[in-house]
């Protein structure tokens, strides 16, 4: 442990998985690489197929732009850095490149939730009051949504990261994380002020998280209940179709997240091993798998790749 004083601190280490035996970096580091191509190439993609297929320009296709813009951000915000922690054994993260990378990660998060909260009334819309989506849902109206959400979040994170900068670090400054985040930076901090940054910094994730949640729960409920309702069974699987992929992608997001927080809530501890592993793999999972879901799951995207495969092969015969 280095233990520095306030004026000494000018940067952190990054420990990332805690008691890993050095000659396991190499492994791990190249599957955090090969983790960072997949979510660079698979987004990209998303971004591609949707910029250049113009039967794709619809509010439901936009909002996967957005989430894949951000899963591509997320990535490169974290994976490079731990992943030339285990290649080259860099360790050491500058102390403003460290309250940047934390700004980002969590201001990507935050949007993260809102952008899964506009699918939702997207789908919502869609299946309880079809004649009113298209007024309701439109393109310009879901890029201002999505707009708002990143200039929204972007602004109100700057705040949280003012706050941590106002307390006084004089602990260790060994970061227990493959990334910086609040909780692990502000652990380091000494003070009285420490447990009031605490609390406002997570009642603001809580309010981030389960607000958008709360209507994702909401919206899903009440299109489960319209299907069943339905005496059409191919009226019915079309819709169940159309809301799979939406389905899939808030699960991926909110079920780990909600795991880790109610087993804090509950008691139950993890080692600090699992702990990290945890974080990491419901940060990166749904970057890295997310644009599968939108390839396989999403027929018209589908239907798209399915066509150009076969006038490819057409065209090589």
């Amino acid at each position: 442990m280095i233990d520095t004083n306030k004026t000494a601190i000018k940067d952190f280490i990054i420990l990332g998985f805690p008691g890993l035996d050095p000659i396991y970096y190499g492994p791990v580091s190249t599957l955090l690489f090969f983790t960072y191509l997949v979510i660079l190439v698979g987004n990209v993609f998303i971004l591609i197929i949707v910029g250049v297929e113009r039967q794709l320009y619809k509010p439901t296709y936009l909002i996967f732009c957005h989430l894949a813009m951000n899963d591509l951000l997320f990535g490169t915000v974290t994976l490079p850095k731990i992943i030339s922690r285990y290649w080259w054994d860099d360790q050491i993260i500058s102390f403003d490149t460290c309250f940047t990378q934390m700004y980002f990660v969590h201001s990507l998060g935050a949007i993260h939730s809102l952008l899964l909260l506009i699918m939702a009334l997207d789908r919502f819309i869609a299946v309880c009051f079809p004649f009113k989506y298209p007024v309701l849902i439109t393109n310009n109206i879901v890029s201002i949504a999505c707009g708002c959400s990143w200039i929204g979040t972007f602004l109100r994170m700057m705040a949280v990261v003012f706050h941590a900068l106002t307390l006084t670090y004089c602990n260790p400054n060994i970061i227990v994380q493959c990334y910086c985040d609040h909780i692990s930076i502000v652990r380091l901090a000494c003070g009285g002020d420490v447990k009031y940054v605490e609390t406002v910094a997570v009642s603001l994730a809580m309010f981030s998280l389960l607000l958008p949640l709360s209507f994702v729960i909401f919206s899903y409920i009440s299109i489960f209940v319209i299907v069943l309702k339905m005496t059409n069974q191919e009226g019915r699987y079309k819709t169940l179709s159309t809301c799979t992929p939406q389905l899939l992608i808030s699960c991926l997001y909110y079920l780990p997240r909600c795991f880790v927080y109610l087993a804090n809530a509950t008691g139950f501890s993890f080692s600090l091993e699992i702990r990290v592993v945890l974080i990491l793999l419901y940060s990166l999972l749904p970057c890295a798998v997310n644009p599968i879901i939108y390839c396989f799951k999403t027929k018209h995207i589908k239907d798209i790749l399915m066509k150009r495969l076969k006038n490819s092969r057409v065209a090589v015969k």
